[in-house]
């Protein structure tokens, strides 16, 4: 072979493999699509900077990190990266509308629609609780292996749906109920660390939190039993917790919640085939 063919196929795959390197440290990115109530998981080389409106994320060792998008959001937010040479990458993100449903529930207890002032010292109380359960940061990624279905069951609820309780206005609903009788076994749907255990909060009666890393929680409410401690780890499919009927109610279900942080985000939209749950028992496949 001549020399100056060979220095060309030898450039050649230089430049492949100088191609494929740069395909493999790709500056940025993002799994999920920006619409109100997304959860975007994200990713950049370790050595890489990322900040979201000015702040620096938290992010795991191998350079993932989340963004949460709320119910109501409208206003675009701005993602950078920047290579320690000082290269910056930009991306404008614009959370696109969603129509909401509105639901009516008939039936409550007054008291759980309207409570008196000794009530809501305790609910008051109970919020401070779990917003101090949600202030867990480390870097673990235990979202990284997707998350499955908790339990299997006609879909009796969906996030950012307004509330109409005995006829009143209320807040949105903020979780996926699932109906299924008193006792059906509930699945952790991603991995993480047990933050809270209560058996019995004013609106929300046995409550589970477990957190999935970067800040990241799920919230399992109307427990009739918690099988699962605070501080426990547990891993996607094992078993934490009983459906039940306990707090505001109207019959046995699992409102199964989420929040990145303060931001509360649509579980449904990580979920496979959301609105359709399996059929069996295969949620903990």
């Amino acid at each position: 072979m001549r020399e100056p063919h060979r220095c060309r196929l030898l450039l050649a795959a230089l430049a492949l493999l100088v191609a494929a390197a740069g395909a493999l440290a790709a500056p940025l990115s993002l799994n999920g699509e920006p619409v109100q109530g997304a959860l975007l998981i994200g990713h950049a080389p370790p050595d890489h900077a990322v900040m979201l409106d000015g702040e620096v994320l938290l992010r795991a060792p191998d350079g993932s990190f989340l963004i949460g998008f709320a119910r109501d959001d409208t206003e675009p937010r701005m993602l950078v990266v920047t290579a320690p040479n000082g290269e910056r990458t930009e991306r404008v993100l614009r959370p696109a509308d969603r129509e909401f449903d509105i639901q009516r529930i008939d039936g409550l207890p007054p008291s759980k629609v309207t409570p008196d002032p000794g009530a809501m010292e305790r609910i008051r109380a109970e919020a401070a609780m779990t917003r101090a359960a949600r202030e867990r940061r480390d870097d673990r990624a235990d979202f990284l292996d997707g998350f499955i279905w908790p339990m299997t069951g006609p879909i009796t609820g969906v996030y950012g749906s307004q509330r109409i309780l005995n006829g009143e206005p209320r807040n949105p609903h903020w979780g996926i109920d699932i109906a299924a009788p008193t006792g059906t076994p509930v699945v952790a749907p991603a991995g993480g660390i047990v933050t809270l255990v209560h058996d019995d909060m004013y609106f929300s009666g046995g409550t589970l939190l477990v957190d999935h890393g970067l800040g990241l929680s799920s919230a399992f409410l109307h427990l009739h039993r918690i099988l699962v401690e605070e501080g426990q780890r547990v891993e996607q499919g094992d078993v934490i917790a009983e459906v039940g009927a306990t707090g505001r109610v109207t019959g046995p279900h699992l409102d199964w919640r989420m929040n990145l942080g303060a931001t509360r985000v649509d579980p449904g939209l990580l979920l496979p085939g959301f609105p359709n749950p399996p059929a069996d028992d295969a949620a903990s496949d």
